[in-house]
């Protein structure tokens, strides 16, 4: 047990103490360096490039930089650039339409390092410098168009700029990737106000006509119908004539039928006429029972 405790504690000091400083004294002396997943290593001694390792790997600068390998670490520098997809945006970049609006573009853009020693020696800030060319090519290229082809034409704008900056932007060792115009708005705020109260009237005018329109279909609707109900209702009148007639001639031909028709719709007009009926007895004259009646009431 107290050899297996012994072992461990060498293994680990070993692993993670004394290996780890052994690699760093080596690499120290420029015997090999590790160059992680793009990123470039420029070495500098004396002012001038040396050499550039921009594969990922272990690499043994023995033979890549021979004697100078042992001093480069010392007396000279190591520049380790990131060599990935970088991205930036630009809002409302000013500039003005063909009309005179004043608008404001917002432009997206990536950029990558393609050429290290360009980008460590001839540009001071290549970013920043590629930045103002960007800014400075959408103003130069975009203005004086039309306000209709810059609210729709983003694609051909953004090849546009892109053209623009490119050639510009390689000689820094910054390399211009996709461009592309994520944003066209109005910089004048009564602009936008205007444009606003003309979109909201406009709206209101539509709104308008289209109630108007569904209620002119309602009133065509409701007179058709009330036009062809009417002549039905007329025919219906035209033809009742005809047919009650048709029925009395019917109810004619029996005297008894229709005299006890006739004294129905008699009593039926009456009952209707809610008016007072004064019933006498038969064989009794008149006048008296008159009298009888209205001492009653």
């Amino acid at each position: 047990m107290k050899y297996l405790l012994i072992a461990t504690v060498v293994s680990f000091v070993a692993s993670f103490i004394l290996i780890p400083i052994a690699l760093a004294l080596i690499r120290s002396f420029g015997v090999y360096v590790i160059v992680q997943e793009r990123r470039c290593h420029v070495y500098v001694l004396f002012g001038k490039v040396i050499t550039i390792i921009d594969e990922p790997g272990l690499h043994f600068l023995i033979t890549k930089m021979g004697w100078r390998a042992v001093i480069i670490t010392w007396l000279g520098q190591c520049h380790v650039l990131d060599m990935r997809l970088d991205q930036a945006y630009l809002r409302s970049q000013a500039v003005n339409s063909e009309e005179g609006a004043p608008m404001g573009i917002g432009m997206w853009y990536e950029m990558f390092i393609s050429d290290p020693v360009s980008f460590l020696f001839k540009n001071t800030d290549p970013r920043g410098s590629l930045a103002a060319n960007v800014s400075n090519s959408t103003v130069r290229c975009l203005s004086n168009m039309r306000l209709g082809d810059m609210l729709a034409n983003r694609h051909t704008m953004s090849q546009t700029v892109r053209a623009e900056v490119s050639p510009k932007s390689h000689e820094w060792g910054y390399k211009l990737g996709t461009v592309y115009i994520r944003k066209v708005h109005f910089r004048d705020v009564g602009m936008i106000k205007q444009i606003e109260s003309k979109v909201v009237n406009r709206l209101r005018q539509v709104t308008s006509a289209i109630t108007q329109d569904g209620a002119n279909q309602v009133s065509i609707i409701t007179s058709t119908a009330e036009r062809q109900a009417a002549i039905e209702f007329a025919k219906a009148g035209a033809i009742r004539p005809k047919i009650v007639g048709a029925a009395l001639q019917e109810i004619s031909k029996d005297p008894d039928v229709a005299s006890a028709l006739f004294n129905v719709l008699e009593i039926q007009k009456m009952l209707d006429g809610e008016v007072r009926i004064i019933l006498l007895p038969d064989g009794s004259s008149l006048l008296p029972q008159l009298l009888a009646s209205s001492e009653t009431r």
